[in-house]
């Protein structure tokens, strides 16, 4: 029995698991919650800043009407970079969001078909960055659980051969059955090939980026083999897949050639999800305190490897809607290359939308923006259609190394704590 005074006895021990979720969950003050949002919104912004600085640069140096009128003079050539850049800036503008003046008038005009071609370059790249949306949510969910999703590629062609299967063998089904089936058939198609890496990480210490990279390899072969065999339409020399049945096409809200349809909102649909998932259940918390620190996680009880393999499977489920979402919405057949690098792409967007719901769907539409506009800039500005990827690799070097940003920009450092919830995101802490 221990007499010793009360003021005397050691003060007793708290459970280590109980400190770190009092930790995690207690809320910020008012004043840090906005230098966090600060911070949130600020580094972007100035990295897309930067970038479309840079990208002006290159656009300048790429363009031979610049280098003649330099050949005149200084005044000249820095007056036909400016006439080239704006122009090429212009085009990308009016060939993704719309021509001010055609918009103003075809609203004067009243006439609704009008006012539909006026609208469609915006509604277009709303089009183009619907799969963003889907692969950006899949690999920031794994990057909030601390696993590198490389492999969201492969998963998008899982995603879409197993949503083409569904979509064009079952026939004579209502679209309220046949639509949600054949999307579900993408998203367990993705979650399948997702689950692979995810149990090897956790069974046997396999890394994830190379399972998931070797993986996409195989999802393209395996792909190509489908289309060439089982699933190649049977009236057709190409490598092509049957036309799936309109029951499970997403639908337009457009008569052609407009392509805008219901994924749109789907896509907006799982970002609320995903945000609800990640923020607001136990099982998101988990997620994210795993990633945060996998070892403190499991001294409070947390399942590592289930958790682990979880978010695997979640983020290639994601994916595989995006792959769903262009068969059914978009092209609705499958082909060999029908991805134009959305997986790749999605790496990008989950760093710009620094791993947040809401940051990813406002870069998805940057770059979906920046994509469906390329090809009006090309056409009317004679500038090569490499320099949008250029201007998003350079905005991505600035989300990667931030520091850049803070010293061009004479930022503050962040805290250690800040950096700590950006390096947990990437398993920084472990």
């Amino acid at each position: 029995m221990d007499n010793r005074p009360e003021e005397n006895k050691p003060a007793p021990k708290e459970d280590a698991g109980k400190v770190l979720l009092e930790e995690v969950n207690r809320p910020a003050p008012e004043g840090k919650k906005r230098r966090s949002l600060g911070q949130f919104a600020l580094i972007p912004l100035l990295a897309i800043v930067s970038g479309l600085i840079l990208g002006a640069v290159f656009i300048a140096l790429t363009s031979q009407e610049v280098y003649a009128a330099f050949g005149q003079s200084i005044g000249a050539g820095f007056a036909a970079a400016w006439r080239t850049v704006a122009n090429a800036y212009g085009a990308l503008f009016t060939g993704s969001i719309g021509d001010p003046a055609r918009i103003v008038s075809a609203l004067q005009s009243g006439e609704p078909a009008e006012i539909r071609r006026a609208f469609n370059p915006f509604l277009e790249s709303l089009v183009t960055s619907t799969p963003y949306i889907f692969a950006g949510l899949g690999v920031a969910l794994g990057f909030r659980a601390g696993v590198f999703n490389i492999g969201a590629e492969g998963q998008i062609f899982i995603g879409a051969a197993a949503a083409t299967f569904v979509g064009y063998s079952l026939k004579g089904l209502p679209m309220i059955i046949h639509l949600p089936l054949a999307m579900l058939a993408g998203a367990l198609g993705g979650a399948f090939w997702g689950f692979i890496p995810g149990w090897l990480k956790a069974k046997t210490g396999g890394h994830e980026v190379i399972n998931t990279i070797m993986m996409n390899y195989i999802a393209f072969r395996l792909s190509d083999w489908l289309l060439t065999g089982p699933m190649k339409r049977p009236d057709s020399f190409n490598p092509i897949s049957p036309t799936i049945e309109q029951s499970a096409w997403l639908p337009k809200f457009f008569a052609d050639p407009i392509r805008f349809h219901l994924g749109f909102f789907v896509a907006l649909a799982m970002a609320y999800v995903v945000y609800w998932f990640l923020f607001k259940t136990t099982w998101g918390f988990d997620l994210r305190t795993v990633g945060a620190n996998p070892n403190a996680a499991k001294y409070a009880g947390m399942n590592v490897a289930r958790n682990t393999i979880a978010a695997m499977a979640l983020s290639g489920a994601l994916c595989g809607m995006a792959g769903a979402n262009e068969v059914l919405g978009v092209n609705h057949n499958l082909a060999m290359a029908f991805s134009s690098g959305y997986g790749f792409d999605s790496i990008a967007l989950a760093l710009l939308g620094n791993n947040h719901p809401a940051g990813v769907v406002l870069a998805s539409l940057l770059f979906g923006t920046l994509r469906n506009g390329a090809t009006r800039m090309q056409v009317l500005s004679s500038i090569p259609i490499d320099i949008i990827s250029i201007l998003q690799a350079v905005i991505l070097a600035f989300i990667a190394a931030p520091a850049i940003i803070r010293t061009i920009y004479r930022l503050r450092a962040p805290s250690k704590a800040e950096g700590a919830v950006t390096l947990s995101s990437w398993g920084g802490n472990k």
